[in-house]
């Protein structure tokens, strides 16, 4: 995966933006103005900070090692995954997957209601 398949895949979800909130460097992904992924577009290899449920963060950091803890994120709550290949795309995408859901479970029901 390469950084224009994961700004692709990113995207393609509903009601999703990109822009570069603190800096002209990291691309950030936000659902209803709320991240889900960033990235550094100088970065190689290519890595992505994603929300992740604590106790899947550490068992993936345990079984994984592209998963590290969120770099300048909450280590509880996000992961680092660097895309170095040692992972299948279609796992990192499952991953993305669940960063967008977690975020959007954690709407408000009435925005919620307002993606669908």
């Amino acid at each position: 995966m390469n950084i224009e398949e994961l700004r692709e895949y990113c995207m393609a979800k509903k009601h999703v933006t990109e822009g570069f909130p603190f800096d002209n460097e990291t691309l950030v992904f936000k659902v209803m103005n709320k991240m889900f992924a960033l990235t550094s577009i100088n970065n190689n290899p290519l890595s992505v900070n994603l929300k992740c449920d604590p106790e899947k963060a550490v068992a993936l950091r345990e079984e994984y090692s592209c998963v590290l803890p969120g770099y300048h994120m909450s280590k509880q709550h996000w992961n680092t995954v660097v895309i170095d290949g040692s992972v299948p795309d279609k796992l990192v995408m499952e991953w993305i997957d669940d960063s967008y859901n977690l975020i959007v479970a954690s709407l408000p029901k009435r925005v919620r209601e307002q993606m669908m």
